[in-house]
């Protein structure tokens, strides 16, 4: 066999191999790999939105916190105000609460002292119609002199 036929089949083959590969192989394999980049570039775009949004997101969720924060604040702040006025109308209550108590308990005792001045009165008055009896030795009509107990009494 000769060596030139060989090599010039071989390389025909070869040839042949080669615009088969081009033909039929090589367009799905570069089809295959150019939709693979395309979803690797989709994915790194993706990526990179992706990223942007979290910052946009930790920057809006950062703005609420610190919104939230202020709002809280303001609400504890107006809870201590409205505390500190109840504390203040209770005790303006209170004190005027006091004062009717002390009004009253000085009126009862107001009440209770005149009526203990007049008792002593009374029986003042009855020590001293007493008194008059022994002293005259003979009774005196209670019911007869009664206006002049009564005057008795006012003076005393």
């Amino acid at each position: 066999m000769n060596m030139n036929a060989t090599l010039l089949g071989q390389a025909i083959a070869f040839f042949m191999f080669v615009v088969f590969c081009m033909k039929y192989v090589w367009p799905p394999i570069m089809e295959a790999i150019e939709e693979r980049q395309k979803k690797i570039a989709d994915g790194l775009a993706a990526a990179d939105r992706a990223a942007k949004d979290l910052n946009l997101a930790q920057s809006n969720a950062s703005d609420s916190l610190k919104e939230a924060k202020r709002t809280a604040t303001e609400i504890v702040e107006q809870a201590n105000k409205r505390k500190a006025q109840i504390v203040d109308e209770a005790k303006a209550e209170a004190l005027v609460e006091r004062d009717k108590i002390l009004s009253q308990g000085l009126a009862e005792i107001e009440a209770e002292r005149n009526r203990a001045r007049d008792e002593l009165r009374k029986q003042v008055a009855t020590l001293a119609v007493i008194g008059a009896e022994k002293i005259i030795e003979r009774s005196i009509d209670k019911d007869a002199h009664a206006d002049l107990l009564n005057k008795v009494t006012a003076e005393l």
